[in-house]
Order: C-alpha cells, then structure tokens, then sequence
C-alpha cells in the first residue's frame, strides 16, 4: 500500500481497495428487503442558472391526501434548484377546472400543476394530473394514475417526473432509488430508498463492513463488497428475492465492482496475481476472470464507459493515484486526470461527456467534475472529506457523503455545482451512496 492510499479515509480506499491487516470476522445476518426507520433532516442551498416559476395546486377532492400528494411533487422539484414555486393555496382547482391563465401569469407562474385523487370502491386510489402551460395557453400535460394508498408517494414522484420533463426537456428521476450503507453503532446496513431518502429499506445488515454497492444497469440487483468471511468478497444481491451470492471470492481481495452496460459483466479489483489489478469476471457466477490491466502499481476501482467498450480506473502507477481508461479487453491505458497529485473513485455521467471524481485540493478531499472533450476541471463541493461521488441517470445531480458536524451524512450538488442539498439521517452515519438507474 502506498502512502498516498494508507493516508484517505478507510471506507474510500483503504476498505474499497485493501483491507490488510482485518480479524477474522463473524458471519453477517442475511435480511429480506424490510422497511427501515426514516429520520430524515432535508437542507437545500443554491439556485439553478434557470428557474422555472411553477405553481402546484393540491389535488382535490381528498383534501389529505391531495395536500400530501402535491407536498412531494413540491419538495421533489425544490431540490432541484431549477423551479421557484408560486403559491397555489386555495385555488380551489380539480382535474377539470378551467385555467385562467392570464390570472395565473400575473401571479407569477409560467406553469400550472393541478389535479384530482378520489378512492374507489376497490379501495385503490385515481390520481389524474393536468400541467397548464400560461404563457403558451394550453394544456401541456395529462395522465391518469392508480394505486393503494402506499404506493401514492410513488405516483407523486411519477407526475413530479413529468412535470421536470415537460418543463426542462429532460427526464426526472424522482421515481429512482439509491443505495446507500448505514453505519448505527457496530452494525453496517446495506439500505436502498427512494431518491428524497424516503421510503428506506434494508438489504442486508451486517456486523462486519459493506462497501462499495453497484447497481446493475436494470436496477434489479445490487453487487458489494462484504466482509463476513474474513476477507473482502464481492457478492451479487436480488433486491426482489434478497437472493446473494459471491462473484468474486479469489485469493487475496476482491472489490470494487462495476457492472457492465449489458448487465453480464463486472469489473473487479483483484489481488489473485499479486498487486491489485482490473479483471472482467461474469455477473452471474465469477466465471471466465480476465484480466484488464498489467501494471507494477495498484490499479483499482473499475467503472465501464456507457459504451461498454472502456474501463475508467484508478492507478498510482505514476505515483500518486490518478485516474486512467483503458480498453475493456486491455491495452495502453491512457491518464485522465493532471490537476493535483491525488484523484480517485472516478464515475463517467450517463452521455460519456464528463468525469466525477474525488480531487485532493489544498489538503481536502472535495467532488471534481472533468469535461473530457476540453479538459476542463469544475469543483464542485467545498467540504473538507466529501467521498463517493455518483451522477444522477439523467446526469444533472451528483450524489455523495459528505461530513457534517462530525458525522458522514448523504449529500447532493447539482453537475454545474450551483445547488446543493444534505440529507441527515438522525440515527447513524451515511457512507458510499450510489444512484440506481432509470428502470421503465
């Protein structure tokens, strides 16, 4: 191990990477997907470079439901930074209400959400959402939803999806999921929960360390790093069926995976051969381990291009850990990163546009975003440890921990970096958050 790697936070490299030196460790406690207690504390700061003025009306009819159902459309697009919302209260409006829109511009709103949610003989609830458009004069959107009581917050982040689609040009992601591990005490939980925080549950809860959750491209399954056996071993987990199993259990450590576009394949850090090196290994069942790169340095944490066809990585084979890419069969890999002698744990946005890393600038560890066509280097937080960077699927936000008040918290930035928001959870610490994928 390296200096520069033994002097960063555990859970970044030395657990992601390594984990020399580690006691025999007790077998973790393998759990169905069960809900999680949410005690959440939500801190917004900044303004996008555009606001759009928006006004959501409660949905009428049922007057509890329909407040709280437009609650979350608002606080969804709030985190945003990219909407000022205009106030709606006692507009009195439902699905079928004729819009003034004259009456709403000079209020200030260039649109209008509104709608209507009635419960059924069946018990299911109808939602039907309408999105005016004032300056234009006309209907902009309108859908129809269905679902039991539980599942509104789940159609309140549908319409808030479209509303951010309508408006921007780009898809919401208010209805994905992350994955995040939550440290309470001795005990590590594998916990996955909507895109605001809420709606958590646990996937595996362990007394040993879980580092390093990955998505795959389905949203289907969860690969991560477990400890439990003594070593680091990298498991694939079935949220749907909590069924797991280890892909990669070789000699010496096995980490950092990151699946394939197609879902079939990971790329793992491995020390099998001696140093630490990039294989490919199959998603299913480790089969075929093929090894990516030949280097006399420690390369690890694996991400693949979304063509499939490069491996982003990070290598100190110059010296300090910088970050490389390669062919995802091998070859010469060539350096990315030059600003600063420390870059890691790289990411590559959804278009293959941008770089997201975290760049050790003036002793701190801060997000870094790298246009890879003119090599431009954006900082976008300023916290002294912020770690585990992940780009939202529809590449606009970034997620990751960042420490507040002496405790590791989930933290968002927008990719400009002009807003920024937090996400306490009151009852333990928050560590390597990751971003699911668009799933419908």
């Amino acid at each position: 191990m390296t200096p520069a790697y033994s002097r960063r936070v555990p859970q970044l490299a030395l657990w992601r990477s390594y984990g020399l030196g580690l006691l025999m460790l007790a077998l973790a406690c393998l759990m169905a997907m069960k809900p999680a207690q949410a005690q959440l504390r939500v801190d917004i700061s900044g303004t996008g470079a555009t606001q759009y003025p928006v006004a959501i009306a409660d949905f009428a009819v049922d007057d509890t439901h329909g407040r709280a159902l437009a609650d979350v459309i608002r606080a969804d697009l709030t985190r945003t930074g990219q909407f000022r919302l205009i106030n709606a209260a006692g507009s009195g409006l439902n699905v079928d209400s004729p819009i003034a829109h004259d009456d709403w511009r000079a209020k200030g709103a260039d649109f209008i959400a509104y709608g209507s949610i009635s419960r059924g003989a069946d018990g299911r609830y109808d939602v039907r959402y309408r999105l005016a458009d004032t300056v234009k004069k006309g209907q902009l959107d309108g859908v129809a939803f269905s679902g039991t009581e539980q599942e509104l917050r789940r159609v309140a982040h549908q319409i808030a999806d479209r509303i951010y689609e309508k408006i921007t040009g780009v898809r919401g992601v208010f209805s994905t999921r992350i994955a995040y591990v939550l440290k309470k005490g001795a005990t590590y939980e594998l916990q996955v929960a909507d895109a605001d925080g809420q709606n958590p549950q646990v996937a595996l809860r362990s007394r040993e360390p879980i580092i390093s959750p990955s998505w795959s491209p389905d949203g289907s399954k969860l690969a991560y790093v477990s400890f439990e056996s003594g070593k680091p071993v990298v498991y694939v987990h079935n949220l749907a069926s909590s069924a797991r199993a280890p892909v990669a259990n070789f000699k010496g450590n096995n980490s950092a995976p990151g699946w394939s576009p197609d879902g079939s394949k990971l790329a793992v850090a491995l020390t099998r051969d001696g140093l630490s090196q990039i294989y490919i290994v199959g998603a299913s069942d480790g089969s075929n381990p093929t090894r990516v790169t030949r280097s006399p340095g420690i390369d690890t944490e694996p991400s693949f291009t979304p063509d499939g066809a490069s491996i982003i990585f990070t290598s100190d084979r110059s010296g300090g850990p910088q970050i490389y890419q390669t062919g995802s069969s091998g070859g010469e890999a060539r350096r990315l990163t030059f600003n600063g002698g420390y870059n890691i744990s790289p990411r590559i946005s959804p278009d293959g546009s941008t770089l997201l890393y975290v760049a050790r600038r003036d002793g701190a560890f801060r997000i870094a975003s790298l246009n890879l066509s003119s090599g431009a280097e954006t900082l976008l937080t300023d916290g002294r440890d912020d770690q585990s960077p992940s780009f939202a699927p529809n590449g606009m936000q970034v997620l990751y921990a960042a420490i507040q008040n002496g405790r590791s918290v989930l933290a968002g930035v927008s990719s400009d970096g002009r807003v920024r928001q937090t996400l306490s959870v009151l009852n333990g610490e928050i560590r390597e958050p990751t971003w699911g994928p668009f799933t419908r």
